[in-house]
């Protein structure tokens, strides 16, 4: 440990060690939790290091989706604040960003559009089209029942060739699907609120990253996600508070939070748009992808491989109805052919109950994962466990802590489905 102060290997590890300093002041009657709690209130967000690339990506309202899609792409990152075109220049930064864009909600906001106005009258022709056109004013619905999009069971592969080809796709401005999924609260941490504050709203508060702004220049200075907390908590190692943590066992902090009765799931033959549906109808980041007539979890798939659909729909074309099984096959191998252009991965990894939360953070981490599934001996699934999960069990909310924090933050707009 002497030579990880001496040689800090990451300014995330250098952030572990100012944790470790004020953990060794801390009251000897507090808990673990509360010492934690008690460190990172003390350390403002604007110490949180700014990602390796130092690069600060905006989208302007009035980008259409491709143009998005393809700046998203081009920087291999899945999310990106949108500026408003229409702000003044020495606009506050509430009025200068309206949102974040991100590959799946721009998905998601296709796949509501051909979605029919009510339970009792699916088979209409032109309730899906009439809601859409209603809504948008154009003949965007008219086009998306040309695609077929409203039969996820009979999408060919050529359909996601025809989509990003369609005009639906080329015209629609990222501020025109404003609203609709996902943008609203757009809430923001100024520099000197605390890591606690931070990592309560990534977990309790199911944000899936928290901006962090310099109300002097009125601009977003950072954007902290769970990833990024989770890589921060893994250069830890060796450090007294985290071992403290993170030697325990999965059960001893109260891991998995999520039963296998309570996983949201799909099996390997079922059509793979059905599956997006699913984990926008359950709230859900990603689902285990189950082998027919088993409870065995042979894979995964998550919202942020929606991308694929959009970036790479040519993979797809030889399909004649692409399943969740056909999904996932080609897009491991787009991956493995373009290994330096995506730093993700789309392995499917498992842990045992035995695991500690140490393994587990590090398996994430080396991984670039966002849930890991608990099996058993026989590969049966025994529970979930997500990146909120974890960070979760890092802190506590202390009573009344968040006071009239949440006070303003706009409610979601009337028209939001997600």
């Amino acid at each position: 440990m002497a030579t990880m102060q001496e040689c800090p290997r990451s300014p995330e590890a250098k952030l572990g060690m100012r944790v470790e300093d004020l953990w060794d002041i801390q009251e000897a009657q507090l808990s673990p939790t509360e010492k934690l709690n008690a460190c990172f209130e003390s350390i403002p967000v604007s110490a949180f290091p700014l990602p390796s690339s130092n690069q600060e990506v905006e989208i302007k309202s009035d980008a259409t989706l491709s143009e998005a899609v393809k700046i998203l792409a081009h920087h291999n990152i899945l999310s990106a604040p949108v500026v408003n075109v229409d702000a003044p220049e020495d606009a506050s930064w509430i009025d200068r960003y309206i949102g974040i864009v991100e590959f799946a909600g721009i998905v998601v906001w296709i796949l509501h559009q051909s979605e029919p106005a009510s339970p009792k009258s699916p088979s209409t022709p032109t309730s899906a089209t009439a809601i859409a056109a209603a809504a948008n004013g154009n003949t965007f619905a008219l086009e998306l029942e040309a695609l077929g999009l409203g039969s996820a069971s009979t999408t060919s592969g050529n359909f996601f060739e025809d989509l990003t080809s369609s005009e639906l796709y080329k015209n629609t401005k990222v501020r025109d699907i404003s609203g609709t999924f996902r943008w609203a609260p757009f809430l923001a941490l100024e520099r000197s609120n605390s890591f606690l504050t931070m990592l309560l709203l990534l977990s309790k508060y199911k944000m899936k990253s928290v901006p962090v702004v310099d109300l002097g220049a009125g601009r977003i200075d950072n954007i902290i996600t769970q990833a990024a907390v989770i890589h921060m908590v893994a250069e830890c190692a060796g450090l007294q508070w985290f071992e403290n943590w993170g030697t325990k066992k999965l059960s001893d902090v109260g891991l998995p939070l999520v039963s296998p009765k309570q996983i949201i799931k799909v099996y390997e033959d079922e059509p793979v748009l059905q599956a997006f549906k699913v984990m926008r109808k359950e709230k859900v980041g990603g689902v285990p992808v189950i082998k027919s007539g088993s409870n065995t979890p042979v894979g995964n798939i998550s919202l942020r491989d929606v991308q694929f659909l959009l970036t790479a729909p040519e993979i797809y074309h030889d399909y004649r109805a692409i399943t969740v099984k056909d999904f996932m096959t080609a897009v491991s191998s787009y991956l493995e052919k373009n290994k330096t252009a995506f730093s993700m991965s789309c392995e499917f990894v498992t842990c045992k109950m035995d695991c500690t939360v140490k393994e587990l953070i590090q398996l994430l981490d080396r991984e670039k994962i966002h849930r890991v599934y608990v099996v058993d001996n026989n590969g049966d699934l025994e529970g979930l466990i997500s990146l909120r999960d974890i960070i979760s069990r890092l802190v506590d909310e202390p009573r009344g802590y968040f006071g009239d924090f949440f006070d303003g933050v706009l409610p979601l707009p009337a028209n939001s489905r997600v």
